[in-house]
């Protein structure tokens, strides 16, 4: 008899994982093994139960999704992961995929679409719906903001003057207009209050 797949699911929202155990459990060939609350609670309980496949939400408390992948690779990097999430930013695509998560995945997917990808996750086979990959695709072809930028970014996001960026990040006020302008151009903005926008819609900030 083929042993069933285990899984661990990982959201911070109980209905959510509720819902998840209930479409997985009634499956003859997959188990859920544990449910995780918690970035923290879903390394413990993947270092604990070593399931074939870790199905993850991209925010949760403690730890994000994708330090969770980070870390969870760190110790395991044959682990199988599954990012389950309502976040379709490309740079939170980009980011996840590129840490080494198998699959990513919107939560509003058909029910049948889920199971798909869990098993084939499962398998070690890459799973992402077409929309996804093509916002993977194209987050590729968009030229990548610094760390530093990313820095100066979540001050504008706050509302931070040029002023208050540089004396935040000690560096001239020159500089941090500087960076300003940068952000600006790669991001295709003519403010910074669309820049913050488009930033935010992309997942390059979390506001």
């Amino acid at each position: 008899m083929k042993t069933k797949v285990r899984v661990v699911l990982a959201d911070d929202h109980p209905v959510v994982r509720d819902g998840l155990a209930a479409m997985v459990n009634q499956q003859a060939d997959m188990e859920v093994v544990a449910e995780a609350g918690d970035g923290d609670e879903a390394i413990a309980l993947y270092e604990q139960h070593r399931p074939d496949v870790m199905v993850l939400d991209l925010r949760m408390p403690k730890r994000d999704g994708v330090s969770v992948v980070q870390r969870v690779l760190e110790l395991h990097p044959k682990a199988c992961i599954l990012i389950m999430t309502t976040y379709d930013g490309d740079e939170d695509i980009f980011q996840c995929l590129s840490q080494g998560a198998k699959g990513y995945l919107l939560k509003d997917a058909p029910r049948q679409e889920i199971l798909s990808a869990i098993r084939a996750v499962s398998e070690d086979r890459p799973y992402t719906s077409s929309t996804v990959a093509a916002k993977a695709l194209q987050r590729m072809a968009k030229p990548s903001l610094t760390q530093r930028e990313l820095d100066v970014l979540q001050l504008v996001a706050e509302g931070r003057s040029n002023k208050d960026i540089a004396r935040r990040l000690s560096i001239t006020e020159g500089t941090a207009k500087t960076h300003v302008k940068a952000i600006l151009t790669k991001l295709d903005a003519i403010s910074r209050t669309e820049a913050v926008a488009v930033a935010h819609k992309r997942g390059l900030i979390h506001l």
